[in-house]
């Protein structure tokens, strides 16, 4: 079995819990954000930083949003880790390129200021991201572009994890057990 298949097998196996429904609807404060896997590429101990911009970099992205809980009420320090591929589909492994956290405001608001995450192979556009109410269990999940061609292949991507995009800024709001 080729490395490629074995890819795309493991990728059918994880995306077989989140079997996309045929008529998904937009999450609401009283559904809390589907779980998907962290992927092979965490690395625990990120900098705690919202610039995730490195030198050199083009195509700048926004991301921000709100922590919830299913009560629509916001969620205080809130952790929130995002990670994700260089430009070239890359991720570091060696060091913290393309990957920090922050905490929410007391508003329960997060932002970071990154690229627009490259094509992994096999994958669509997509962010990783964990985030923990205090005290609470870690929510770990997955973003995604709307629109990107590649989410339809893509055997894990969910329509209710996409951003709403307008320009240069996505926005997610996610909905904790807190």
């Amino acid at each position: 079995m080729t490395s490629r298949m074995r890819r795309r097998l493991l990728a059918a196996t994880l995306a077989a819990p989140f079997a996309r429904r045929a008529s998904a609807q937009p999450l609401t404060c009283g559904t809390q954000t589907p779980r998907q896997t962290e992927g092979p590429f965490f690395t625990p101990d990120s900098p705690r930083r919202t610039s995730l911009v490195e030198k050199g970099a083009k195509e700048r992205f926004v991301l921000e949003g709100l922590v919830l809980t299913p009560q629509c009420r916001p969620v205080a320090n809130a952790l929130v880790d995002l990670w994700h591929a260089d430009e070239q589909g890359e991720y570091d492994n060696r060091g913290f390129r393309y990957r920090g956290h922050t905490f929410t405001d007391a508003e329960g608001r997060y932002r970071f200021e990154t690229i627009v995450a490259g094509l992994y192979p096999g994958r669509t556009r997509h962010y990783h991201v964990k985030v923990q109410a205090p005290k609470r269990r870690i929510l770990t999940t997955q973003l995604y572009f709307p629109g990107e061609p590649g989410n339809a292949r893509d055997g894990i991507h969910r329509p209710e994890l996409e951003m709403k995009v307008d320009k240069d800024t996505g926005r997610f709001d996610f909905v904790v057990d807190a």
